[in-house]
């Protein structure tokens, strides 16, 4: 059998096809506008580079077609919807949010729970191929160095096998990080270049307005939150989006738990990086974060997973949310409570 297989399994694979974009050509910003209430080195670190300098890369993206095609967006929802700058900020993240990142995450699901539902036919293939390989080793007299590679290189190819004919290849599961990722660097950017006066529209400075479009305790979107506010909330939601995951993951193995505490560095990172730059983008990092721990929350649904056509496994539960309680309470606060 071990033989007939490799037959079929050495046959070779098609190249992939790679298309290389043109590149984008840049805008260059417009007039002059008002001193910004940011400190110096700010507003230095944005508009004082020319694509010559160390700064290069970052004009280069500041001025990029996604980055203005970002601009043009918020621009657009500030002005259909009559909307002060806090709201418009709002409202595009969750349109963006509603409209491109939850259906990739419900893909997302779909994709990993099929590969969840692989796993006991991936089990018994490897205990058969396992034995098969014994087998083939004593009869050749394979070492066991030779026996352990074939072992790997024929588990491999099953498992990719498999993958193929359920349409479910572990990759495709990570589209939403690549279109995810580049898309919150575009709104970040372009909120900056609105912030520090590098993007004008019609004549006028957006960052004019966003002097006065703030709400509560921050009223000027251009400046830092001296309150700390925003860039706590920040860290915290993106923490507990980080805890809600962990806790629905068992047995995790050692590098997950790895990424799982590099993950929790990051939130924590964020908390001071925030407080470095203008409301807006802090505003819309928190928007964006409640957003994503909004979404976690809904695919954990039976009804929503059902809804979206989600396959069954055996680690989903009927009852989800008493058990994201009951996990949380075992593992933070029952804790404490034997601790003292």
């Amino acid at each position: 059998m071990l033989c007939r297989l490799s037959v079929r399994w050495l046959r070779p694979r098609p190249a992939l096809q790679v298309r290389v974009l043109d590149p984008l050509l840049a805008r260059a910003p417009a007039g002059g506008a008002k001193s910004s209430a940011l400190p110096v080195w700010a507003v230095a670190s944005v508009s004082a580079v020319g694509p010559s300098g160390a700064g290069g890369w970052y004009e280069a993206l500041a001025t990029s077609a996604p980055v203005q095609g970002a601009e043009d967006m918020l621009l657009f929802a500030h002005t259909a919807s009559g909307l002060p700058w806090w709201g418009s900020i709002l409202l595009t993240t969750v349109v963006l949010r509603g409209a491109v990142t939850l259906p990739l995450a419900a893909y997302q699901h779909y994709i990993l729970a099929k590969v969840e539902n692989l796993q006991p036919e991936i089990k018994n293939i490897a205990r058969h191929l396992n034995q098969e390989v014994a087998v083939r080793a004593h009869q050749l007299g394979w070492s066991k160095r030779v026996a352990r590679l074939t072992y790997l290189k024929t588990m491999r190819r099953l498992v990719s096998e498999l993958y193929v004919r359920d349409n479910c290849h572990p990759f495709k599961a990570t589209v939403l990080v690549w279109i995810q990722l580049p898309m919150w660097i575009f709104m970040s950017v372009a909120l900056r270049n609105f912030s520090t006066g590098a993007a004008h529209s019609e004549g006028f400075s957006v960052q004019e307005q966003l002097t006065a479009g703030g709400v509560l305790w921050f009223h000027d979107l251009t400046a830092l939150d001296s309150t700390w506010i925003l860039p706590v909330s920040v860290g915290v939601i993106n923490l507990l989006i980080v805890e809600i995951f962990a806790l629905q993951k068992l047995g995790k193995s050692r590098f997950q738990t790895y990424i799982t505490h590099f993950v929790r560095a990051i939130s924590v990172l964020m908390i001071p990086v925030a407080a470095t730059v203008p409301s807006s983008i802090v505003l819309y990092w928190l928007c964006s974060s409640f957003m994503g721990l909004s979404q976690n929350l809904l695919l954990r649904s039976p009804g929503f997973r059902q809804l979206c056509r989600i396959p069954l496994t055996k680690l989903d539960s009927d009852t989800p949310y008493k058990d994201l309680l009951a996990a949380f309470h075992s593992k933070f606060i029952s804790r404490k409570s034997r601790t003292f």
